[in-house]
C-alpha cells in the first residue's frame, strides 16, 4: 500500500485533470456530491454507486461493554452506523491489483 490517503482537493484536481472544469467549479461539484450522498444517509436512504458499492445505516442495539482499564460493565447505547458494502467489480479490481504483485516468478 503506498500510504496516501485521497482527499476532497484529490478528487477536485481529478475532475480538473479529467473533465477540464475550472478548479473552483471542481472543488464546488465534489462538495455538491458527498453533501448529496450525506444528507441521503443522515434520511436512512440507501447510497449505491455502480461499479462502486453500497452505502447505508444500519440501526445497533444497546449492549453491554466492558471498560479495558477497569474491567468494569458499561452499557453501550443503541445507535446508528454507517456501513460500506463494495461490489463485486470493485472487490475484483481490488484483488486483481494484489494478485499480480503478490504472484511469484515460477
Amino acid at each position: 500500500m503506498s500510504g496516501k490517503t485521497l482527499t476532497r482537493a484529490d478528487l477536485a484536481e481529478a475532475v480538473v485533470r479529467k473533465v477540464g472544469l475550472p478548479r473552483n467549479e471542481s472543488q464546488e461539484l465534489v462538495e455538491l456530491v458527498l453533501n448529496e450522498i450525506s444528507e441521503s444517509l443522515a434520511r436512512g436512504e440507501q447510497v449505491k454507486l455502480s461499479s462502486f458499492g453500497s452505502f447505508g445505516i444500519r440501526q445497533k442495539g444497546e449492549r453491554i461493554g466492558r471498560n479495558p482499564k477497569t474491567g468494569k460493565e458499561v452499557p453501550i447505547t443503541p445507535r446508528r452506523v454507517l456501513v460500506f458494502r463494495p461490489s463485486n467489480i470493485m472487490k475484483d479490481r481490488i484483488n486483481s491489483g494484489r494478485s499480480r504483485r503478490g504472484k511469484s516468478a515460477d
